[in-house]
């Protein structure tokens, strides 16, 4: 999604026309998976199973994420009231989406980083047999009484269908 974006703020800053409808798949997107499943994993079920395992370092890292967390929700709302003030016919509006959808692409690239090469392999090699289970009970507790179930396959056809709008080419 994060190369979709990138794509689609090109396309607005040359002056070429985005549908409405793609912006909001976007932000649907984004919501769905990146905030509620991803993040809402990391924040309700692994953060404070990393915390009450008092791993060296967690603290400090988890706070940087929540952090990053909020920012990330910060651009995606006012990316998503660009959106609408669009739909609205204000045409001005195009250089806030363009703006907030890029803020939101810088955010996480280094977040993703950071989760991929530090987050991820503390949790692996501290976390217990069980704290682990503890874990992946937790995730999928998430999957079907917070996201739904079906709402996985749904997010990703809209990802699939603006990465062949976007991406070919």
């Amino acid at each position: 999604m994060l190369r979709i974006l990138e794509k689609i703020c090109k396309k607005l800053d040359s002056g070429e026309a985005v549908e409405p409808e793609h912006l909001d798949m976007a932000i649907e997107f984004i919501r769905g998976f990146a905030d509620k499943c991803h993040h809402g994993k990391e924040e309700d079920v692994l953060f404070p199973i990393m915390k009450g395992a008092k791993i060296t370092g967690a603290e400090d890292l988890i706070r940087v994420l929540l952090i990053e967390h909020d920012m990330g929700r910060e651009y995606v709302r006012a990316f998503a009231e660009a959106v609408n003030s669009y739909k609205s016919n204000d045409i001005e509006a195009l250089a806030k989406i363009s703006q907030n959808a890029m803020k939101y692409v810088r955010l996480l690239d280094p977040h993703i980083d950071n989760e991929n090469s530090t987050l991820f392999p503390m949790a692996d090699s501290s976390l217990s047999e069980a704290q682990q289970a503890e874990m992946t009970e937790g995730f999928l507790r998430i999957e079907t009484e917070v996201i739904g179930v079906d709402r996985h396959e749904e997010l990703e056809k809209m990802l699939d269908d603006l990465a062949d709008r976007y991406m070919s080419g």
